[in-house]
């Protein structure tokens, strides 16, 4: 005898608008600290190293909690994990907000890089509650409002720091989350658990990847200082590689994978993960040496702009990472990921290879941002989108959080690769970094970008569409 399950509750625009504002609050909370280092080193009393610390350690903590928050998500059903994860991040923010040193900022940032997970589990609800046509635009939309909150959120932490103070940096976007989570548990209707609770948690491959990521963290860290530190940027590749070597080898055996190589084995999964990879190593570098640049007040180039010039500067790039969430989610609906991802790369590598010529002018850097924040928007939606549909309902957090994996290890590596060439290319006793520096990071990112091009190149041109969940 077989027990029918009843149907999923369709859910209407309100639902959707609540996960996109909590995707946008979230994005903006997730982004505070960046643009804000220098003031909290002061304030704080950090050194450079603290503060490089400071900056990346959301990112390796979230992703460690997404690939576990898409397989609970998956298990236990997507808005039950979310409104749980949501509660953690809500905590987080408020020790960030509240805290007195750093160590108390670091545990502030730990848990809210909880935050990461949010993402699949608002695809897994979306996706089993909504037809595959729909359901592309609204992880379009939800993915969108997460992009373009990041962009909020680095535009106003500097003016709120400097005005109010740093601890409501934290915490305006805290009290905003909170209040979206509340909307989002009235307004969503409860998704039904789609696996079985019988595996455990592969404790061992989460402690190997998070020393995976800790450790190539601090190789891309050491980096620029190899030549006064050989013998310990040495020993943390060969550590770098038995982490890989030991992960690789648990996740095969593993009954409950943090990761399903498997999975990520798809061709549709890892051309993805790849293609996500890629493109956003190149946003982050170009998101990093562009507020440099304009901050630059180098002999013939830079802009000297105060921290409040160059959130007005940034704004465009704000809007046009923003309308890439829907864009791209429509574009793929209607012509395919391919079609989307080949135009976002083009109109990306282009924009950086130009912008490494030209950016004699304000104009010329603002606007070659905006094209690249559009362009890198696409090609994720788009990545995401497809991801998300071309799976099983009950892979889609996991697969979805894959994705998302590769996001976080693109701009943390991009990230760290542009401050690098800077730091490299800063004369001893100097703070202004040579003009090369620039136009070798601009044409750095646009070559790694339009690789993506090899890969798109084996993608299916159509629409391939999953059968709805509903059915």
């Amino acid at each position: 005898m077989t027990t029918t399950l009843d149907p999923p509750v369709p859910i209407g625009k309100a639902a959707v608008g609540a996960l996109g504002l909590l995707a946008l609050f979230t994005g903006a909370l997730e982004s505070v600290v960046s643009p804000t280092i220098p003031l909290l080193e002061r304030e704080l009393d950090m050194s450079q190293s603290e503060g490089a610390l400071l900056s990346i350690v959301l990112l390796i903590s979230g992703a460690l909690i997404t690939p576990l928050a898409g397989m609970f998500g998956d298990r236990y059903g997507g808005k039950r994990v979310l409104i749980r994860l949501m509660a953690v991040v809500a905590v987080g923010g408020t020790v960030s907000a509240l805290a007195p040193n750093l160590p108390v900022l670091l545990l502030g940032q730990v848990l809210q890089g909880a935050m990461v997970g949010a993402l699949p589990l608002s695809f897994i609800v979306v996706r089993k509650n909504l037809p595959p046509g729909e359901s592309r635009v609204a992880i379009g939309v939800v993915s969108g409002l997460f992009v373009g909150g990041g962009m909020v959120g680095m535009l106003s932490a500097g003016p709120v720091a400097e005005e109010l103070s740093r601890h409501w940096m934290f915490a305006l976007p805290t009290i905003a989350v909170i209040g979206a989570t509340l909307l989002v548990n009235r307004l969503m209707p409860s998704d039904r658990p789609g696996g079985s609770d019988d595996a455990g948690i592969d404790w061992p491959g989460l402690l190997l990847l998070s020393g995976m990521l800790v450790t190539l963290m601090l190789v891309l860290a050491l980096a620029p200082e190899a030549a006064s530190q050989p013998l310990v940027l040495g020993a943390l590749v060969v550590s770098l590689a038995v982490f890989v070597a030991g992960w690789v080898s648990v996740e095969r055996r593993a009954a409950s994978p943090v990761i399903d190589l498997h999975m990520l084995a798809r061709p549709a999964i890892w051309k993805a993960c790849a293609l996500t990879f890629v493109v956003c190593l190149g946003t982050s570098m170009a998101a990093y040496l562009v507020p440099q640049l304009l901050d630059e007040r180098g002999d013939g180039y830079g802009f000297s702009a105060s921290a409040t010039e160059i959130g007005f500067l940034l704004l465009p790039g704000a809007v046009a990472a923003t309308l890439a969430g829907p864009l791209g989610g429509i574009g793929d609906r209607r012509f395919g990921s391919r079609a989307v991802v080949n135009t976002g790369v083009v109109m990306m590598a282009v924009s950086l290879v130009v912008l490494a010529s030209v950016h004699t002018e304000v104009w010329h850097v603002v606007v070659g941002k905006a094209l690249i924040a559009l362009a890198s928007g696409l090609c994720v939606t788009a990545m995401m989108t497809s991801t998300a549909t071309a799976v099983d309902a009950k892979d889609t957090g996991i697969a979805t959080s894959l994705i998302l994996v590769s996001r976080v290890l693109g701009y943390a590596v991009g990230g760290q690769l542009g401050g690098a060439l800077l730091t490299a290319a800063t004369p001893s006793g100097s703070e202004v970094a040579a003009e090369s520096a620039y136009v070798t990071g601009f044409v750095i990112a646009g070559v790694v970008t339009s690789l993506a091009l090899f890969v798109t190149r084996t993608m299916p041109k159509g629409v391939k569409e999953c059968p709805s969940p509903i059915s």
